[in-house]
């Protein structure tokens, strides 16, 4: 095994790496990488992070009563209240010109108008306008992801749709494994053999804890210890794809294997890595699993338990699955806020969207879409009530978002201004 020089001087290179046996495992920030930035280098560079529903949210469950900061939380916003500094609720709002139910997903991210659901060619979505711009700085300039096919709302500025990962194992493998032949062959015996990451590259992670900080060597314990707990967690998501269906009786027919909100989290989990290694710094994640029979008190599908038509029993099992797709992305915001990057959480710098094409998924609505923002340098702790009936543009925010990345544009598809009531800390 050929090791990389992992120490200069008293400084670490921010990209600095762990290797072994085919293995490039990226390290978080740790304080001893400071003083190895530049001047012109970014010390607290914005991120973004794009999770969409093809199914939407049930808007009674979501939104919650009152505006500005003494709104009263909704049924699905209980779970998250601890983070309500860290995030904004929009409501009365949707993409102007967007139309046809679900083919309005392609649109999601591009606001780009449609017609009769229909584009001949959509316009370049908000995460890869940044990394345009931007991408360059890290070595994926995006990353585009689905938990349930290739399909993507993530399309170039000339309207072309990028397919998505769906596989949140490959993706790990497409972050932390080399791309040579040796490597491929050596990742195919890890999976095989269960080898955990941090075993083929422990003798260097020993050596660089050797080298820092009590500090620092704090922050690595932590960040080697998450790296091992998400390769057990993707281990168990794949034994448990591997179980047979369990065999009842029942008139939708035998419960899905699957659980379409472990699958979102599971993204997530590989997501948050990216972000912490500064691998990449903008994803969009779109959730289409239709199989969430794994969740307790569920046995139908996610999709007809969207076309609800106000049925109680549908709605109370729509509204578990859509509390945990809530729940996912919550735990999300957890996660990075936890994270501390040269004094300030890795939250602070990244924003988080949580949205999607459907307002109504019961009626195939595209007005007053589900809308959770958190993070990224704003102030939070709001409800921002726009008109259910004379929707507010959501493109505004998008304007928001890119400015607040840095980029200097005077519009984004068909907004008119940056988003009223959403201010940056700064």
């Amino acid at each position: 095994m050929k090791n990389v020089h992992i120490h200069t001087g008293n400084h670490l290179s921010r990209r600095t790496v762990l290797r072994g046996a085919g293995i490039a495992l990226g390290l978080p920030w740790l304080d001893a990488m400071n003083p190895a930035f530049g001047a012109s280098a970014p010390v607290s560079p914005k991120r973004f992070v794009g999770v969409s529903l093809s199914l939407g949210l049930h808007n009674p469950n979501l939104v919650p009563e009152g505006k500005g900061r003494d709104y009263k939380p909704s049924r699905y916003l209980k779970s998250i209240q601890d983070l309500r500094e860290d995030f904004t609720v929009v409501s009365g709002s949707s993409h102007p010109g967007v139309k046809g139910g679900h083919t309005a997903e392609a649109s999601i991210f591009s606001a780009c108008p449609n017609s009769a659901g229909g584009s001949s060619r959509n316009t370049i979505s908000i995460d890869q306008l940044m990394a345009k711009h931007l991408g360059h700085e890290t070595r994926f300039p995006s990353l585009v992801l689905n938990t349930g096919s290739e399909r993507s709302p993530s399309y170039t500025e000339n309207g072309a749709m990028i397919p998505a990962m769906q596989d949140p194992k490959k993706l790990f493998a497409k972050l932390f494994i080399d791309d040579s032949p040796d490597a491929k062959r050596r990742e195919a015996e890890l999976v095989r053999g269960g080898q955990s990451v941090m075993d083929i590259v422990g003798a260097e992670a020993k050596a660089l804890q050797r080298e820092v900080g009590a500090g620092d060597r704090e922050k690595l314990d932590a960040w080697f210890t998450s790296v091992r707990e998400l390769e057990q967690r993707l281990e168990a998501d794949e034994a448990w794809i591997k179980k047979p269906k369990p065999k009842v009786k029942t008139k939708v027919g035998l419960p899905d294997r699957n659980n379409a909100a472990d699958l979102k989290r599971a993204m997530l989990d590989v997501v948050f890595l990216a972000l912490q290694t500064d691998s990449t710094r903008f994803v969009t994640l779109h959730c289409t699993g239709n199989t969430v029979n794994a969740l307790e008190g569920v046995d139908q599908s996610y999709h007809g338990l969207s076309h609800h038509g106000r049925d109680e029993e549908k709605l109370d099992q729509l509204a578990i699955v859509e509390q945990a797709m809530v729940d996912a992305w919550g735990n999300f915001l957890r996660d990075l806020k936890g994270v501390d990057q040269n004094g300030t959480s890795l939250l602070d710098d990244t924003m988080v969207l949580l949205t999607s094409n459907l307002g109504n998924a019961s009626s195939h609505d595209n007005k007053n879409m589900p809308v959770l923002f958190g993070g990224g340098g704003f102030k939070h702790g709001q409800h921002l009530a726009f008109s259910q009936k004379e929707n507010y543009p959501l493109p505004n925010l998008y304007l928001s978002a890119i400015h607040q990345a840095g980029l200097e544009f005077e519009r984004f598809a068909t907004s008119s201004d940056e988003m009223d009531g959403l201010q940056s800390t700064v």
